[in-house]
């Protein structure tokens, strides 16, 4: 359930719900990398970029992990790496880098992300892809996310969220301003890989049905055949039983 705001005499948006309690789930923090790691020419990758990797220890300016995509193990500096909450919060991401994520192909209109404003260390910022055309040129477009003095967040003056999670809820619902509606977070490799391949649904169409060759015997045997079957539809018969039923008394010539 999304929040339900209210419009007040002060013109300010407040809350009528009471914040809900984030899941703890929802908390789990996990590490992305930033980059492939080693960059050198020749070298085998250990880490890919954008990929989710497996911390095994922290020192501090180093961490000791495992790749998801690779299976190796390695020492990496932690600027070469970037951490996630919520699984849309990221800690130690440049616009610069949010971009270059989100342009991913297997990201649409309506991903996002949040980050640590990089001109004032007190804000937040909104990064949000809108596709717009094939050049994909200009499409990530970026809110400043401030907060008031009792905590509470906004992107637009009079429209209040008293936490992030709640602000990206609202605007998973309706875009309200936006460039579009929040869809869902961007994409992260060893995380997300079932969005890599969307296959369509398979749709079975059956033949077109030829109604002066279709018998009354057709639709009211009771002994289906296979060839019957794949015809006329147990659906299409129960509806044309209960159609001839509701119309008993009328002169209804069905044998052709």
């Amino acid at each position: 359930m999304g929040t339900c705001p209210i419009r007040c005499q002060s013109n300010l948006t407040v809350l009528e719900n009471p914040p809900e309690p984030v899941s703890p789930r929802l908390q789990e923090s996990i590490i992305v990398s930033l980059c492939n790691y080693p960059s050198f020419v020749g070298t085998e990758l250990t880490m890919c970029i954008w990929e989710r990797l497996t911390v095994i220890s922290d020192d501090g300016d180093y961490m000791m992990v495992r790749s998801t995509t690779t299976g190796r193990e390695s020492y990496v500096p932690t600027n070469y790496i970037a951490k996630v909450t919520h699984r849309w919060l990221f800690t130690g991401i440049s616009r610069y880098k949010a971009v270059e994520l989100l342009m991913e192909p297997n990201n649409q209109s309506g991903a996002f992300l949040i980050r640590e404003s990089e001109t004032n260390k007190d804000c937040y910022s909104l990064s949000v892809l809108k596709r717009a055309n094939a050049s994909y040129l200009d499409c990530v477009k970026h809110y400043r996310v401030p907060h008031l003095e009792n905590g509470w967040v906004y992107i637009f003056p009079g429209t209040h969220f008293p936490s992030l999670h709640h602000l990206v809820e609202h605007y998973s619902e309706s875009a309200d301003g936006l460039c579009c509606q929040l869809t869902e977070p961007c994409f992260i490799q060893g995380l997300d890989n079932a969005r890599e391949a969307r296959p369509l649904p398979t749709t079975v169409r059956r033949p077109t049905i030829n109604w002066k060759d279709i018998s009354r015997s057709v639709i009211f045997n009771k002994k289906r055949t296979e060839s019957d079957n794949s015809l006329v539809s147990e659906g299409l018969r129960e509806a044309i039983t209960s159609y001839l039923q509701m119309t008993e008394g009328n002169d209804h010539s069905w044998d052709t």
